[in-house]
Order: C-alpha cells, then structure tokens, then sequence
C-alpha cells in the first residue's frame, strides 16, 4: 500500500514543484512504483515531465468533477514506474465546483484510495495556496514534505500552513503528520543560507532533513526541457542532491520496517 506524501507551502518559489517532480524520479530509479497527483492548475509538474493534455482527453479535473475514472487518466512518464496524474489550467475551476458539494475535502482522498495497493509512494504536488484543492491534497495526505527556501522570508507563511494542518487533524480526524522539511535553493558560500538553515534546524529539530537541495542552473533548466533533473543532467549536483533525498526516504522506511533491536 502506497505511502502518500503531501509536498505542500503556501508560499511561492520555494521549489515544491522541482522538489515533486525529481523526487518522484529518484524513487522510481531506486526501483519503487510512484504516482505524481498533479493538483495544481498551473500544471508545472505535468510540463516538467513532458505530459501535456490535449483537447478531448481527461486530466485530473474531470475525475474530481465528472467522475472520470482515475485509471484512464494516469500517463507514464519517461521513467519506468514513475505515473501522473496530469493537470490543466481546467482545475482551477474545480475548486469552486466543489465549493458546493458534500464531503468536498475528500474527493481526492476518496479516488486516490482506489488505486494506491498499485504503487509504493503517491506524491502530491499542491498549489501555493490554501484553497480548497490543497485542503484536499491535505486530507488525502498522510505525511507532508516542507520545502523551505533558504532566504530571508523562509519561514514565512509556514505558520499559517501548521495552524492549517493543526485544523485538518482536529476537524476531520486526520493523523497528518510531518514527515520533514527540506531546505531548497541553498548556497553554501552565502552567510544568509547558512543562517536559514541553522535556524529551521533550531526550530524544527529532528524533522529537518539531512539532505539539501543545492541552488542549481541545471535544476532551473530541466522544466523547459520537459525532463526531470535525472534524464536532463543526471551528474550535477541538483540530481545528487535529489537523488540523496530519494535515498533518505527510502531508508526512513526501512527503519520503520526493520527497527533496530532493542532490550
């Protein structure tokens, strides 16, 4: 039964997209199955995997408000074992189709359990906002990964998106939990990424990954390529960096499995 891993942050630019789209590759490279629920109407992970959605085929919009079946519209990426659930500016306006329905914060929640015995991890990749779709991302999630921008305003808006989940848990009975937060877009040489990441550390001790996504041009690039950082440049240190992540994920859930013996 698949793992799913809510990548949300209410704010912009913090690398949630590039995070989703090459972690998802890198798990699938180590020899998972991974579906990438595109739920944002920008629908950037769709293009940075090479999924477009021509007219007359379905996408994420209408299993959520046509009852499409959500078999039908899972694409394969050019990585064996990594899926999507593709997006389009259309989603947008599922968000006020829902508005009005029953139960609206667990549409996703209700499709995404039919289909996650096929895969070991379902990644999530939410809208910068905290609209109804990512109440729902939030709802379907059960562990959720933080990108945290190493700059001066890093944790801003994070505040907001903890009272969000604090809701989620107490309103809807939900054991969401926070599987860590990942520092994106670092440079070691600049004093203020250091700064950052010495303070997410201190605030958020022992959720805080190891691993750090380095800023990276070839990372930047990858999108307008339509390939994710392993098929675009798979020796720079943006795909190591993810590539260490992937590894670290998989290792938590080896612990899990395989906890050390104890007296």
């Amino acid at each position: 039964m698949a793992k799913i891993i809510g990548i949300v942050n209410q704010k912009g630019g913090v690398g949630k997209t590039t995070t989703a789209v090459n972690l998802g590759a890198y798990l699938a490279a180590n020899g998972k199955y991974v579906l990438l629920v595109d739920l944002d109407p920008q629908a950037n992970a769709s293009s940075g995997l090479g999924i477009k959605v021509k007219k007359g085929e379905s996408s994420l919009y209408e299993v959520l408000t046509a009852n499409a079946r959500v078999e039908a519209v899972v694409r394969k990426t050019a990585i064996f074992g990594y899926d999507i659930i593709p997006s389009t500016p259309d989603l947008a306006g599922a968000a006020v189709e829902l508005v009005g329905r029953e139960n609206r914060e667990f549409a996703l929640y209700n499709l995404l359990r039919n289909i996650r015995n096929s895969y070991d991890y379902i990644l999530i990749d939410s809208p910068p906002s905290l609209g109804v779709l990512t109440i729902n991302g939030l709802v379907a999630t059960e562990h959720l990964l933080i990108p945290i921008q190493c700059e001066y305003y890093a944790l801003e808006g994070l505040g907001q998106l903890l009272k969000t989940v604090e809701l989620v848990r107490e309103n809807i009975s939900h054991p969401l939990e926070i599987m860590g937060l990942v520092l994106t877009m670092h440079d070691k040489r600049n004093l203020l990424s250091r700064q950052v990441e010495k303070e997410v550390r201190r605030n958020f001790s022992g959720k805080v990954f190891e691993t750090i996504i380095s800023r990276n041009v070839e990372l930047a690039e990858a999108p307008s390529h339509a390939k994710p950082i392993l098929l675009y440049k798979p020796n720079s240190v943006g795909a190591r960096n993810y590539g260490n992540l992937a590894k670290e994920i998989i290792a938590m859930e080896k612990k899990i499995e395989h906890p050390a013996f104890t007296v």
